[in-house]
């Protein structure tokens, strides 16, 4: 893989990725005229609950919808630029010119208006986007292993290069795909979040791990990966390295986690060898999700990392995917129980996910 960093009109970094050695060399400009990426984010952290919320009012004018030819994650065409002055691409990632964190967020820490119960903080932190293919009509499940590999390689090198900035405590890779999941970007990418706390669900899972292993002397998630594998009632794809299984308590109606079978505490931690194979099982994975249905599934889907400074010896990566389609035309809402007391109930056991799942030719 080649590596070429270099900068669009406002200043943003723009990274290409490139597959082999026999690759253009990536030189075009950015001809467009761009102001200066104006993010506004703010952190404030609830009293009730301890946890932070980020207020991010710019990104309301941020691209939505926009016709094929007009799409900003398609190459450069003449009189079209787009995100990428490239003609063409295999992986690149950019800066989100619609930040919700953003390294030059300005403010200082207080309190909201001087009272001292809400703390407040200038958001600062990072937001990239991932274009996994040059290709509008494609998706991730139709990208092939190698150029899987390639955006595994793309994961590792942000997530490293995210854990050096300072004030920066997690990183998530993600990818949301399809209208239903609230999509506005239609051409195949993900995203990569740099926090500047570790998220609530994070923090909840470390504190779960940190007690399992007190008591046990053993990793909860390699625990759970190893009854899953013993069992297999819930496993839908297996390599040498990793295992693909429907979560014991799954809260979706279709939800998959794609878990290492060594413990690592993030991407660039993998080897060539497990990087290889996720690439094969992943998409056996999504090959079914697809399938499931007959029709592209709506998902979310993302890498569950340690944190960049504290209790990365608690973490285990993982990625987990989901979806709120629970058929075909129906959608699962989170409605009350759901949203307001974060008490999920599922109209499909785990166990018959699995079996549609595996079921899918």
């Amino acid at each position: 893989m080649r590596r070429t960093l270099r900068h669009l009109a406002d200043g943003r970094e723009i990274i290409y990725f490139d597959e082999g050695e026999n690759t253009p060399s990536r030189t075009a400009e950015d001809t467009r005229d761009l102001p200066a990426v104006a993010a506004s984010s703010e952190i404030r952290l609830d009293p009730l609950t301890g946890e932070w919320v980020a207020m991010a009012a710019h990104r309301q004018t941020r691209t939505y919808k926009p016709p094929a030819d007009l799409c900003p994650l398609c190459p450069s065409k003449p009189g079209k630029p787009s995100e990428i002055p490239e003609p063409d691409y295999d992986v690149v990632v950019f800066e989100n010119r619609f930040p919700s964190f953003e390294e030059g967020a300005t403010g200082e820490r207080s309190t909201l208006d001087g009272l001292g119960l809400v703390r407040t903080a200038p958001g600062k932190g990072r937001c990239e986007v991932v274009c996994f293919t040059s290709d509008h009509n494609g998706s991730f499940a139709q990208l092939s292993p190698s150029r899987v590999r390639t955006v595994v390689d793309a994961w590792a090198d942000r997530t490293a290069a995210l854990s050096e900035i300072d004030g920066l405590e997690q990183v998530f890779p993600f990818e949301n795909r399809g209208e239903e999941i609230g999509v506005t970007l239609h051409h195949p990418h993900g995203q990569i979040y740099g926090y500047p706390f570790v998220t609530p669900k994070t923090r909840r899972m470390l504190d779960v791990a940190r007690a399992y292993q007190e008591e046990h002397g053993r990793p909860v998630l390699g625990d759970v990966l190893d009854a899953e594998r013993k069992t297999g009632t819930r496993v839908i794809a297996e390599g040498r390295y990793w295992t693909a299984f429907v979560p014991p308590a799954a809260r979706w109606p279709v939800h998959v986690q794609v878990v290492p079978h060594r413990q690592v505490p993030d991407i660039p931690a993998l080897t060539d060898a497990e990087r290889d194979d996720f690439a094969e099982v992943y998409l056996d994975v999504l090959r079914r999700c697809d399938g499931l249905y007959n029709r592209p599934l709506p998902y979310i889907a993302g890498w569950h990392q340690a944190p960049v400074r504290i209790d990365r010896e608690l973490g285990w990566l993982h990625l987990e995917l989901f979806s709120v389609l629970r058929a075909p035309d129906k959608l699962k809402y989170l409605a009350g129980s759901e949203s307001g007391e974060a008490v999920w109930i599922n109209d499909a056991t785990p166990e018959q996910i699995a079996e549609r799942l595996r079921a899918v030719g």
